[in-house]
């Protein structure tokens, strides 16, 4: 027999793949023998390292059969691709048969590698196989507009196309008459001024679309909660994978498509997919469907993710979808009309100015530079007369270019883009662009208590079993049964849920705020383990909680026992109401009568008080189990008080509303003494002058009379106990007034109030997905002090579009009468094509950027709400436009008649001391805009950069356009005397602007004189 081991490998007579080391029982010596065992050690070790190997290396299968799987074998969640078609049409066609055919969810599950309780193992390795095998859950999305298609959209302006055949019949008659080295100047110059208005207007417009896009991806980013590896976790819309499990309830939108898992009362509106508004009821038999975009309207459940992304219908109707952003706001509109109404008198102006100079050209009344007459009848070539009319032309189309303000919409899309993307700093997200400028005109703001007004961290701070307090070791304090039905009560009626990941690890508790801190208060305070508490119990039955009943309840069942228990939780006045016994410590049933209930409910209103939310617990044994539950006759076994701390800047804030003219009115679900003590916290009410009118109950509201209604709801405050109905009653009411209301709201239930609204704003942490698509903004940080920043933003809008209304009405005014003096007095213009084009740059595009991104400061709440029929143009800005721009006028029409002779200087030198003249006064003026009733208009300038840069930009561009560009700009050279009298002269509009702005004004508006004296 041989005396050396012997390796058995996979061609031996064993299994293959089996490593065998047999070492023959030999006598060895004590030495000898520790030698062989450290050998046998090592070799082992090395032979299960290599098989290891084998199997983690080993690749990974591409195919798997649905059929016959066995759930308890996990199995690589790679498809076939004809099985991965026959999942996605299952959900997609909702085909029952298919489903069955493939044996159930367990079955379907098992094949994805999911596990229903504890989900996939969600590691980044097992994310990318499954994203690889499935594709991810987005959406192919039409290509963004290009920089070339807004330039396109530029050159499609009539007035620029004119004057595009203007600058090349210019061009080609200057080129055969004084040759391509001269002849070129007039009509280049005009291609490259209108070049760069079309390039600068292309470039804003598409900062300004991506800028929207990046918004848009951000709304779309929706927050769903799924479990992987046994754990409740938060995750992007983006994120979800095939086998994933997705935790569905009230308010959310489905996210991809799957199967029923697990759940109770689950309801879902599938219209945004199919058109039909009635409500679906998802089980594990009938209708285990689930599809993608669907919103859950009642109950809760559980859901496997079978086809993310475009194997949805939902993702392929989202792809052919365009996704322009072509929404007009009501001040776009109204500046829409005045553009038209500015556009018409300046076409009536340059057609005036068109035929005045045609006449004297004709007339011979036109000279050239050396006072030669342009036009001598027969005498004059064909070509020099085609070069004089459209010189003429061009005049002409360049004064509508300049009247009409093309920068007033661009200033709006400026100032809206800037706004939106500052309130997204801010915490808010603007989800219709209608609401930020509609925020300027708020009266009133009807706000949630529970994460708006306070901090959204409740904390069980008060219990009282039955009748009396309990204090210190509760467990212990009271008796085992009792301590066994608040188990059931609380661990099996709540939608939150526990996570520990080893027994020495804290607990996680995920849900909303009121479930997570009674199940931390119970697994802290009464011992519960949630887990044995699943596991030992059956829930038959589940009515969910909802904001009109303001309870929840629950059918249970103990699997080793035949006794079946209904529970009910909710606002405490209403549980004890459907009690008529109850608990002492000791466990002994006892009678509640009315003098017992009108104690516990003294009990509760003394909790109430000290702004607690009070919320009971009841049972009862039942010998049947019944969809309906029992409501009556009921165990009451205790109440617990929440403490939710008040917002620390929240008092701050609405005392800034209030002196902004702006009203406060708290709705709320919770009981009314919990709510006036949070008013009086926050300073809603007034202790000294609460008289009691302030507040009401929803009930006693609804049952109000119109009229009385009516009478009664300027004085209400706070309205407590109430239902959806009740603030949409509430709502309406207030429109009815006159009054412009923005409401907060989470719930689903609040969709018809958040529509209902001027401004919906909606809460993005405790918000549901239903509540966020019905607002207008959602308050990323549901602080209330969010809500007061959007009320100033919405304000700057309007104040940021009115400053720049002003400053370009001057502009135009000023060059239009200018422009019509000189053509009609002297037959010319003084302002050359390419020189009104850039004067038109000036105000249009860098203007609006200057003037529409001023940040809102703390003076704009200092004043009223803006009205709605208030007029755009304001007898402020009219008085403050019309003295500018007659000061302008005078100027410039003093240098046309008499600056040669002041100055003397030529022609072309004078008529550049205007045209610098004019840029510059537009370059003081601008400062003068930023503030239109306050004298010091230099007040936080050095806060916007930006305003800065562009008024430096311009100056360093006119100095180049005089010095530099003269063949361009049609301009002379200036020296230093010129350049300081130009300065000055458009200086002086600063303390023109001070005195002015000493002169008051009617409040009556100025146009409404024009309409008393047609009438």
């Amino acid at each position: 027999m041989s005396s050396k081991p012997r390796l058995r490998g996979p061609g031996s007579s064993r299994e293959s793949g089996e490593v065998v080391l047999e070492v023959s029982s030999l006598n060895l010596g004590e030495p000898r023998k520790r030698w062989r065992s450290a050998f046998i050690a090592i070799y082992c070790t090395r032979a299960l390292r290599s098989v290891v190997r084998e199997i983690v290396c080993r690749p990974a299968e591409t195919v798997i059969n649905l059929k016959g799987i066995d759930k308890n074998v996990s199995i690589d969640p790679s498809f076939a691709s004809d099985d991965t078609k026959k999942l996605i049409n299952m959900v997609k066609e909702k085909n029952l048969d298919a489903f069955h055919e493939l044996e159930g969810v367990d079955r379907i599950a098992a094949a994805l590698m999911t596990n229903p309780e504890t989900g996939i193992r969600g590691d980044d390795e097992d994310l990318k196989r499954r994203r690889e095998a499935f594709g991810i859950n987005n959406y192919h999305r039409r290509p963004p507009k290009s920089f070339f298609y807004f330039v396109v959209g530029s050159l499609k302006d009539p007035t620029i196309l004119i004057l595009l055949v203007c600058a090349s019949l210019s061009l080609a008659f200057g080129i055969k008459e004084e040759g391509p080295r001269e002849g070129w100047y007039d009509g280049g110059s005009i291609f490259i001024a209108v070049f760069m208005v079309v390039i600068v207007s292309a470039v804003t417009n598409f900062r300004q679309s991506r800028q929207f896009n990046e918004l848009s991806k951000v709304s779309n980013n929706i927050q769903i909660d799924v479990v992987r590896n046994g754990r409740r976790q938060r995750i992007s819309i983006f994120d979800i994978v095939v086998g994933d499990v997705v935790c569905l309830k009230i308010g959310d939108q489905i996210p991809a498509d799957g199967i029923f898992l697990d759940g109770h009362s689950l309801q879902v509106d599938e219209s945004s997919m199919t058109g039909e508004s009635d409500h679906v009821e998802i089980n594990k038999d009938v209708h285990p469907f689930l599809v993608s975009g669907a919103k859950v309207v009642d109950g809760y459940g559980q859901m496997l993710v079978t086809s993310v992304g475009m194997n949805t219908s939902w993702g392929e109707m989202m792809s052919s979808i365009s996704h322009d952003n072509n929404e007009q706001t009501p001040l776009q509109v109204r500046l829409n009309k005045l553009t038209s109404a500015i556009g018409k008198v300046g076409s009536v102006v340059a057609l005036s100015v068109l035929l005045v100079l045609l006449v004297r050209y004709f007339t011979g009344n036109t000279v050239d530079e050396n006072g030669n007459r342009q036009y001598n009848g027969k005498k004059t070539k064909f070509d020099d007369i085609m070069n004089g009319i459209v010189h003429i032309i061009s005049v002409a189309v360049t004064i509508i270019v300049v009247a009409i303000p093309e920068g007033l919409p661009l200033a709006v899309t400026l100032t809206l883009a800037y706004s939106m993307k500052r309130m997204m700093a801010d915490q808010a997200m603007v989800r219709r662009l209608s609401a930020c400028e509609t925020m300027g005109s708020a009266t009133i703001i009807c706000t949630d208590k529970t994460g708006t007004l306070t901090m959204n961290q409740m904390k069980v701070t008060d219990f009282k079993l039955g009748k009396e307090a309990i204090l210190g070791n509760i467990a212990s304090a009271i008796h085992p049964n009792i301590l066994e039905l608040f188990h059931q009560g609380v661990a099996l009626n709540t939608t939150a849920s526990v996570y520990k990941a080893d027994s020495a690890s804290e607990p996680e508790f995920s849900g909303s705020p009121t479930e997570k801190a009674i199940l931390s208060w119970a697994v802290q305070e009464l011992n519960l383990d949630m887990t044995k508490m699943k596991q030992s119990y059956d829930i038959l039955h589940v009515e969910t909680f909802n904001s009109q009943k303001k309870r929840s309840g629950a059918l249970v069942k103990k699997k080793s026992e035949e006794t079946i228990h209904v529970h009910w939780k909710g606002a405490a006045e209403i549980i004890l109401r459907m009690c008529s016994r109850y608990y002492d410590k000791s466990g002994v049933v006892k009678t509640l009568n009315k003098p017992e209930q009108e104690g516990v409910m003294h009990q509760i209103e003394g909790m109430a008080s000290q702004a607690l939310r009070c919320i009971a617990f009841a049972h009862s044994p039942v010998e049947v189990a019944h969809q309906n539950l029992v409501e009556d006759n009921l165990i009451f076994l205790g109440v617990v008080g929440l403490k939710d701390p008040c917002r620390p800047s929240v008092k701050e804030a609405i005392d800034l509303c209030r002196k902004a003219g702006v009203q406060i009115k708290m709705i709320t679900g919770d009981n009314i003494l919990t709510a006036r003590a949070i008013a009086l916290e926050c300073g809603i009410l007034d202790p000294a002058k609460s008289t009691g009118k302030e507040m009401v109950e929803g009930v006693e509201f609804r049952s109000y009379s119109e009229e009385e209604r009516m009478t009664k709801i300027d004085n209400i405050k706070v309205m407590a106990r109430s239902s959806p109905s009740d603030k949409l009653l509430m709502i309406q009411s207030l429109k009815k007034k006159g009054e412009v209301v923005a409401v907060t709201g989470d719930g689903t239930n609040d969709a018809p109030a958040l529509k209902e609204a001027n401004v919906g704003l909606a809460m993005g942490i405790q918000g549901t997905e239903v509540a966020k698509e019905s607002s207008d903004i959602v308050i990323l940080d549901d602080n209330f002090k969010s809500v007061v920043s959007i009320l100033k933003w919405g304000r700057c809008v309007y104040n940021n579009i009115q400053k720049f209304i002003q400053f370009q009405l001057t502009v135009n005014v000023a060059a239009l009468v200018i422009n019509f003096v000189a053509a009609c007095s002297a037959g010319e213009v003084p302002l050359t094509a390419v020189q009104l084009l850039w004067v038109n740059l000036i105000m249009d595009t860098l203007g609006a950027l200057a003037l529409a991104t001023d940040r809102p400061t703390d003076e704009l709440m200092d004043r009223p709400p803006i009205g709605w029929k208030e007029p755009l143009v304001t007898n402020v800005m009219w008085r403050n436009l019309i003295f500018q721009a007659l000061y302008q006028i005078i100027v410039l029409l003093t240098l046309q008649f008499k600056g040669r002779s002041i100055f003397k200087v030529r022609e072309l030198v004078k008529n550049t001391i205007i045209f610098n003249t004019f840029v510059l006064c537009q370059v003081f003026n601008e400062f003068n805009a930023r503030k239109l009733e306050r004298k010091n208009v230099f007040q936080g300038i050095l806060k916007n950069r930006l305003f800065l840069s562009i008024v430096a930009a311009t100056i360093i561009l006119q100095v180049l356009m005089v010095e530099l560009l003269r063949k361009f700009a049609d301009t002379e050279r200036l020296n230093w005397m010129q350049w300081g009298i130009c300065t000055i002269l458009a200086s002086l509009s600063w303390p023109l602007a001070w005195v002015v702005k000493c002169i008051p004004v009617p409040k009556t508006p100025f146009l409404n004189y024009l309409k008393w004296k047609r009438s």
